[in-house]
């Protein structure tokens, strides 16, 4: 079982996330699945049917998204998958337009499996906070503090120039 399970799991996230193939949803996921997502705003995604409208939400983001599984762990009821996705964001993005800047992200997810086959919880870890930064979202480390000291240069030179002419040089 634990061999099914983890074709499955590689199969939710390369086929499903990675090409966009919603039809595989229901041969893998039950209907009353729970995606423990803590990026969502409710902390939780909940049914099959859901998982599709955020396999949407993604490509539509990054259109030629694609994820590569690069390992996997199974015991008893549970798969550990570790994966990279990449691509080129294109659509709206948890809130910020398409950059056309291309981006990668790693995650780590565990589903566990019931006695049936059918996966019905995920809880998923993924670097969202790397892809808002290669996006430019949010500032790289250092970038910040450049820009700070940048603007503090810029305003001391105004005010030289200030003093300068207020006392007539």
């Amino acid at each position: 079982m634990s061999e099914e399970n983890k074709e499955k799991s590689r199969r939710l996230v390369e086929e499903a996330f990675g090409q966009g193939n919603v039809e595989v949803i229901p041969e893998i996921l039950h209907s009353d699945f729970v995606c423990y997502d803590p990026n969502s705003e409710s902390g939780e995604i909940r049914g099959a049917e859901n998982i599709k409208g955020e396999i949407e939400y993604f490509r539509n983001a990054v259109p030629d998204l694609t994820y590569t599984v690069e390992d996997q762990v199974a015991e008893g009821d549970k798969v550990v998958t570790r994966y990279r996705a990449s691509g080129t964001h294109q659509g709206e993005f948890f809130g910020v337009g398409g950059t056309g800047k291309h981006i990668e992200m790693s995650g780590i997810q565990i589903d566990r499996f019931d006695e049936s086959g059918k996966l019905v919880e995920e809880w998923p870890e993924y670097d969202l906070l790397g892809a808002m930064k290669q996006i430019g979202a949010m500032p790289e480390a250092g970038q910040e503090e450049a820009r700070a000291a940048e603007e503090e240069r810029e305003e001391k030179g105004l005010m030289d120039k200030a003093k300068d002419k207020l006392m007539g040089q």
